[in-house]
This record gives C-alpha cells, sequence and structure tokens, in this order.
C-alpha cells in the first residue's frame, strides 16, 4: 500500500484520476463547496483522532470580536449596519510545529497527487505552504458554547478535513448570496437578514473523515456554537498561490499566542 492508499479512501475518492477532478472541479465551480464524505480511510482517520487528542492540552484559546469582514466594529460608523455588527468567534489552534513529522497530516499536505487534485479542482497554477512554520496545518478545537461568527474568508479558499464532530451544536451554515467579491457587490439588505436570523442558512452535517474546500470570500459562513462536552474539531491545509508567503504576525500571535 502506498502513501496515498494509507491515508485517502481512494476507492471512492479516486483523486490520482483525471475523470474524478474535473468531476469535482465541476462541482465547486457550480456550488462554491465540494464536500467529498468518507475521504480518509478509516485507520488513517482513527490515528488522526488520536493524534488530536494527545495535542489538545497544548491548544492556543482565543477569543475574538469581529465583524462578517474581519474587522473590528468602528463605533463612527452606524451600528446598524450589518458590515458593522460584531459577532464572536473563539477556538483552540495547534500550530504546524507541534504535528509529528511523521503525521499522516503532514503526509498529506506534501503528496504530489493530493496537490495536484487540489490544483486542477481549485483551477490553480500551483499552490505553495506558508514560509512560516506556524500556518501551513492546524488542528482547530470548538469546545462546549464556542463557535465561528459570521464571516467572509480573506482566502480565496479554504480546505479543511473534519476528524471529530461535536454530539450537538457545531453546525456549518452558509449562504450562497450576498457577495460578490470580484465586483465589490455586497448585499446589506439580504446579510442583514441573515444576521437577524430572518432567512433560514443551509446546513451542511460534516462527517468525521470528511474533506471540505469552500469558496469562503463569497459565501457568509459561520460554525454554530458547541452544545456538548465533546468538542468539534476539525483541520484546515492552508496553501496559498505565491511562493515565500507568511501569516501576518499579529495573525499568528492571535491564533498561537506566538509568532514563531
Amino acid at each position: 500500500m502506498n502513501e496515498l492508499e494509507e491515508i485517502v479512501n481512494i476507492q471512492q475518492h479516486p483523486i490520482n484520476n483525471k475523470e474524478y477532478i474535473n468531476k469535482c472541479k465541476k462541482q465547486i465551480q457550480e456550488n462554491s463547496i465540494l464536500i467529498l464524505n468518507n475521504f480518509l480511510n478509516n485507520n488513517c482517520l482513527n490515528e488522526l483522532i488520536d493524534e488530536a487528542l494527545q495535542l489538545e492540552d497544548k491548544a492556543f484559546y482565543c477569543s475574538q470580536n469581529h465583524t462578517i469582514l474581519l474587522n473590528k466594529a468602528n463605533e463612527s460608523n452606524d451600528p446598524n449596519d450589518p458590515l458593522n455588527t460584531e459577532v464572536i468567534s473563539d477556538k483552540g489552534c495547534v500550530p504546524h510545529d507541534l504535528l509529528n513529522k511523521d503525521s499522516k497530516l503532514n503526509i498529506l499536505y506534501k503528496l504530489p497527487e493530493f496537490k495536484k487534485f487540489l490544483i486542477g479542482v481549485l483551477n490553480l497554477q500551483n499552490i505553495y505552504a506558508y514560509s512560516d512554520t506556524l500556518s501551513s496545518i492546524n488542528y482547530n478545537y470548538y469546545q462546549k458554547s464556542q463557535q465561528l461568527g459570521w464571516h467572509f474568508d480573506n482566502a480565496s479558499f479554504a480546505i479543511t478535513l473534519m476528524i471529530q464532530s461535536s454530539d450537538t451544536g457545531g453546525e456549518f451554515e452558509y449562504v450562497s448570496q450576498g457577495r460578490d467579491f470580484s465586483k465589490n457587490f455586497i448585499d446589506k439588505h439580504y446579510i442583514k437578514n441573515i444576521l437577524q436570523n430572518k432567512i433560514l442558512p443551509e446546513k451542511i452535517d460534516v462527517e468525521a473523515g470528511t474533506l471540505v474546500l469552500f469558496y469562503g470570500r463569497n459565501y457568509l459562513h459561520r460554525v454554530t456554537p458547541v452544545e456538548s462536552t465533546k468538542p468539534r474539531i476539525l483541520v484546515t491545509l492552508n496553501y496559498n498561490e505565491e511562493e515565500g508567503t507568511m501569516l501576518s504576525e499579529n495573525a499568528r500571535m492571535t491564533f498561537f499566542g506566538r509568532v514563531n
């Protein structure tokens, strides 16, 4: 068994097959989200669950108030403006340098077949790891009452692996309207209705072992508060379109509590 088959459920997700890559590319272009259930094989998933639980006490926890554009609210602006409404995000994060070098996450992240799959599906020229030691792969922990508030991503795409779902709460919700980043357009009336729960978002039940690719720059999304003592644990696989990119020192201090 090769490294790819040790990690990926290749029978269900032949990511080294051109037709499968094109099929996934079509899905994300039509829906702005690609959900691949049972992406990890069972042995790999169990190994990552064990790794995540062993690293849990090393997570750095932070809580932020932010707007949907990931800024701080401006007191001089209209408090009723949905772009100036603050929400809360709080979670724990384990940075890349705490992962074992032999972690299946490190292997998957660097696998040429996986990178080629991502490049093909996301229609990119190439992807690169972060040049700092903290930001490329992160375990994220949402304990009871913790959440990810409504927001649009700054990055053009997001890649996540669900490791453990919470028993209740911790649901991923999103809406497919309201913003066109390329045209600098935001429908404030629609966004306000979402924030005031006047429009119901779409919900995704993401099970352990699922890979999700998402264009979060145009799609408002959140993770609802976890309601169980069992935490929600997922991994973010973070790549850049340009080589040599580092996460800002401010962001590293915010999410990891250190810059190196």
